[in-house]
């Protein structure tokens, strides 16, 4: 997947926005971080990633997903963009994006989805 492809995904979530978290570029959603391209190393970081979930994820896909020694204590995960699937960035950020969206955003969301 290139930048740009994981950009529009990142995007066509309901009320995502570009802005910045500490300094550095990222995506928000009501405010909140949602994800951010880490340039370092081309990866997203991937929150709300359960620690167990983030163990399975670098052991079956390592080229993909990865850790710095930053993130070790929270539910977090890196993904490489180039080597990250699309439809496994989606269903990651979903649950978020699901995590951070009003009740009235998540059920417009499932209407859409199911019209």
């Amino acid at each position: 997947m290139t930048e740009a492809e994981a950009r529009d995904i990142i995007l066509a979530f309901p009320g995502a926005e570009e802005g910045t978290s500490y300094g550095l570029p990222s995506f928000k959603v009501r405010g909140r971080f949602f994800t951010r391209l880490r340039v370092e190393d081309a990866s997203l970081v991937l929150s709300d990633v359960g620690f167990d979930e983030r163990e399975m994820l670098m052991a079956a896909e390592p080229a993909t997903f990865h850790l710095t020694p930053h993130y070790q204590n929270y539910p977090t995960v890196l993904a490489r963009i180039e080597s990250l699937d699309p439809g496994s960035l989606h269903s990651l950020l979903e649950r978020r994006w699901r995590n951070m969206a009003s009740k009235a955003m998540v059920k417009a969301y499932d209407a859409s989805r199911s019209a």
